[in-house]
């Protein structure tokens, strides 16, 4: 049984999959929650190049919605594509919204475009009934 386990790992690949994937432009998506914060790069026409969050980056539970699990998570996801001009989209209430905004700012990628795209309702569904005691 250990020998099969270790021969398992043996074959299995270490490190990146993929070298770093050039793009010149590229957009870049936050999603900051208070539980978790997500940072996945496209491309313009919106292929995934890179996927990262708080909790792949090594963050267990709270830790996970900290600026500084945004700021290393965002920091991965630039650091697996060179790209020089991106769009932000930033979506969400969370604590890590600024800090991942001022990483992108200092990765040396020139911004050509930061929008934040948090859903708003507009009127928005119905709230339950009062409740009568």
């Amino acid at each position: 049984m250990v020998k099969k386990i270790l021969r398992l790992r043996r074959h299995r690949s270490i490190g990146s999959r993929k070298n770093k994937r050039r793009i010149t432009k590229g957009i870049i998506h936050v999603q900051a929650s208070f539980t978790n914060t997500f940072v996945t790069v496209t491309d313009v026409n919106g292929q995934v190049v890179s996927c990262f969050s708080a909790g792949t980056c090594g963050f267990k539970g709270k830790r996970r919605g900290t600026p500084f699990a945004a700021q290393t998570t965002v920091g991965k996801a630039i650091n697996t594509v060179d790209m020089q001009r991106a769009e932000v989209m930033i979506k969400g209430p969370g604590r890590g919204r600024d800090a991942a905004l001022r990483t992108i700012g200092r990765s040396g990628i020139r911004l050509t475009r930061v929008r934040d795209v948090t859903p708003i309702p507009h009127n928005g569904c119905r709230p339950p009934k009062k409740r009568r005691v």
